[in-house]
């Protein structure tokens, strides 16, 4: 007898893995507190039962992941394999990455590009001038798309209906006193944006920082990240982002369009 194709997007209760979700829910909980933990304050931070994340723990310590004392757990540096094979693996990445080196070496200032995920921005790769001391976002950083200039940049890429509805849905909270929360003012600002091709944020993610960000589309047009620069407000005039930031990025946007599947 022939064996029953499913559905797309029919899910059976036997294609969960709990236990994996489980351990990867553990090793998230390591980024809720700093230092070292016990295995209470695994167990919490994760919501598991102590048993299950003692069980866990053994393991990702036999796999190289966790190192113990006896009393106190913490991740090593094997976990950054995870991620290394992520970055390598992802187009967007090794298309964009020297576009980065470029654009940032043209401007002496940090370029960064930017996912999307969910409600937040994820940093994936960064390019920095070179200078001894530079600053930036780091990679794997996070921060809410409505308020960031890479998020609304990418955000852009909805139809105005669905964005109207995500941006009620999503966390809006003012992390700055220049942070715009309103919904209707943000979908009005994110049209804009995208007819404009750039979307400039001034001290609403950070209380000194500006930036600019252009949208990244693949060769189809679709937004699939994004790309920007900024500067401290004190150091650089909003006026020059617009002047000088802008045409470096959407040049290096621009090129890749054709790179990118």
């Amino acid at each position: 007898m022939p064996k029953l194709k499913r559905e797309e997007g029919e899910e059976r209760a036997t294609d969960f893995v709990e236990s994996l979700d489980r351990g990867l829910r553990l090793l998230q909980a390591f980024g809720n507190l700093s230092g070292p933990m016990t295995l209470s304050d695994v167990a919490r931070a994760a919501e598991l039962p102590r048993a299950t994340a003692r069980r866990i723990l053994f393991t990702l310590e036999r796999g190289g992941f966790v190192a113990s004392d006896g009393k106190l757990f913490k991740l090593t540096p094997h976990v950054l394999t995870l991620a290394g094979a992520y970055l390598r693996s992802n187009q967007v990445v090794a298309v964009l990455q020297p576009v980065l080196d470029r654009i940032s070496s043209a401007a002496q200032e940090i370029s960064s590009l930017a996912l999307l995920d969910g409600d937040e921005v994820v940093f994936i790769a960064r390019g920095s001038p070179a200078r001894v001391f530079s600053t930036g976002l780091d990679i794997g950083y996070r921060l809410p798309a409505f308020c960031t200039s890479v998020g609304r940049a990418m955000l852009g890429r909805f139809e105005d209906h669905e964005l109207a509805r995500r941006l009620r849905a999503m966390r809006r909270e003012a992390l700055t006193p220049h942070t715009v929360t309103d919904p209707k003012a943000l979908l009005k600002t994110i049209v804009a944006d995208r007819s404009k091709g750039y979307s400039l944020v001034d001290r609403e993610a950070e209380p000194h920082f500006r930036s600019i960000s252009v949208p990244v589309r693949r060769y189809d047009g679709t937004i699939v990240a994004a790309i920007n620069m900024g500067a401290h407000v004190d150091r650089v005039p909003l006026r020059e982002l617009t002047d000088r930031f802008l045409p470096l990025l959407r040049e290096g946007a621009e090129d890749v369009k054709d790179k990118l599947l």
